[in-house]
């Protein structure tokens, strides 16, 4: 994977750093982005190369295009939530323990089902991480983000974004590289029990920066898994922001013992 991005074409590093500009704010929702000559002048590229810039960024829906006017980054999409009732409410163990299945379906090798951390960040006042920050009643200076991406076998399957307070950030979670689960590194290192506050589903097309990690293309129908774990006592610790390819998984809701693993 990391060969892959080295190697990228030109308009695709183009349009992801586009994009970070966009989820960082600098690039609001109903700005416009700079015209084709600027972006041109800018990256020292020509009209060609911006334009499959700008083409991927508007598959992500990213952006949108309007014709004899100008290219306007688009506003976030509404999400559904689905209400738990909360009797129903399971330990948070992670997703690699609890999703993942332990076997190969047609053979007996075990699955390489591992979590690699490959950024952390202080987290600044994007707007992700501001609304992070309202789900864990904390200001975002003082939270940290980990963005991390779950691979089977050789299979990059899911990228995570995972925010929680600095203080409690483990040496384990403090840098990049491979760990079983994120989820389970935390509550052994804090000491603490990790349980569901909520969780919401929804569905998004893959943008340029997750679509490049999943090896998809622009605008892939991901699946999103997001919530808040916390304390028994109803202390918000962790809120999680997880991006599944939607051709490799499912989510399954039992409410009762014995339903479907």
């Amino acid at each position: 994977m990391s060969n892959r991005r080295r190697t990228a074409p030109i308009y695709l590093q183009l349009a992801r750093r586009i994009q970070d500009r966009i989820d960082s704010g600098d690039l609001p929702a109903g700005s416009r982005l700079p015209s084709e000559p600027e972006l041109c002048e800018e990256f020292d590229v020509n009209r060609l190369t911006i334009r499959q810039a700008i083409a991927e960024l508007e598959r992500a829906a990213s952006v949108e295009i309007r014709r004899g006017v100008g290219t306007f980054v688009r506003a976030p999409i509404a999400r559904v939530s689905i209400a738990v009732d909360p009797r129903s409410q399971r330990f948070d163990l992670g997703s690699l323990t609890t999703a993942i299945p332990h076997k190969a379906a047609d053979a007996g090798d075990v699955m390489d089902g591992t979590e690699r951390i490959t950024a952390v960040l202080p987290a600044p006042r994007a707007p992700a991480d501001v609304g992070a920050a309202g789900h864990l009643r904390c200001d975002s200076a003082e939270l940290s983000r980990l963005e991390s991406v779950i691979v089977i076998g050789a299979e990059p399957w899911g990228v995570s974004s995972y925010w929680l307070k600095s203080s409690l950030l483990p040496e384990e979670l403090s840098a990049p590289g491979r760990v079983d689960n994120v989820v389970q590194v935390l509550a052994r290192s804090a000491g603490i029990v990790l349980e569901y506050d909520w969780r919401a589903f929804s569905a998004i097309g893959a943008d340029i920066g997750d679509a490049d990690l999943l090896g998809v293309p622009a605008g892939t129908p991901l699946l999103v898994r997001e919530g808040v774990s916390c304390t028994p006592d109803g202390e918000p610790v962790l809120f999680v922001r997880r991006r599944i390819n939607g051709e490799r998984a499912r989510f399954v809701l039992n409410f009762r013992p014995g339903g479907e693993d």
